[in-house]
């Protein structure tokens, strides 16, 4: 598959990540033309320093995605704003936010379609746009399809399987019915377990737009 690179979101979220693996994630990213780099919101102004200085040598442009709410999603409203809020303040291009999964599954789906907007709202005032993760590993399919019409009805640019810090990661299956419910106005992340290139080109086939995995490297070389 041509062009595999450019649907990797090369991403670094363990909680014992320190400044030399992040710039090192970022350097990475710039020599491996991947789209964009995943951190946590704590690293966001310094992974942007660090891609700034690799555009600078040369290299093309690398996007900045900063989660929000992560891993649980299960913070207040206010809070996942506010964090996405200081992250594009910080340089970043995207906002990988968690859904409130626990609302979702009772059922209260204008709670979880304002707290998307919301969080969208504070993404847009910066010029980002927001991937809704719906950790589907906890969902019944009943509420992916649900949780992915309620994405785009909020604005979000993206749906994204996981976190990849649950119980399960993306399958294709899982992803061709995100495709499916979400409509064409909204892309498809896939996250969450990727480790090889069979898998990331499955997850594509599916209708993937984009790849979320700490591997890419490993993806690429094989």
């Amino acid at each position: 598959m041509e062009n595999l690179c450019r649907y990797i979101d090369h991403t670094l979220l363990k909680p014992e990540a320190g400044r030399e693996e992040i710039a090192r994630l970022c350097r990475e990213a710039a020599e491996h033309n991947f789209y964009a780099v995943c951190v946590n919101s704590c690293h966001a102004a310094y992974a942007k320093s660090c891609l700034r200085e690799m555009e600078k040598r040369g290299f093309s442009p690398v996007k900045l995605a900063v989660v929000a709410g992560f891993p649980l999603g299960a913070c207040a409203t206010e809070v996942k704003m506010f964090e996405a809020d200081c992250a594009c303040r910080a340089g970043a291009d995207e906002i990988d936010m968690v859904i409130n999964i626990g609302a979702l599954k009772e059922g209260r789906i204008n709670f979880v379609r304002d707290e998307i907007t919301a969080v969208v709202r504070a993404a847009a005032k910066h010029g980002a746009i927001v991937k809704v993760i719906l950790e589907t590993c906890l969902l019944t399919e009943a509420e992916i399809r649900a949780a992915c019409r309620l994405a785009g009805s909020a604005g979000a640019a993206f749906v994204k399987t996981s976190t990849g810090f649950s119980k399960g990661g993306a399958t294709s299956e899982t992803v061709a019915l995100m495709k499916a419910a979400a409509g064409s106005h909204v892309r498809v992340k896939a996250a969450g377990g990727i480790r090889t290139r069979a898998q990331a080109e499955s997850m594509i086939r599916a209708g993937a737009d984009r790849i979320g995995t700490s591997s890419g490297i490993a993806i690429i070389g094989e």
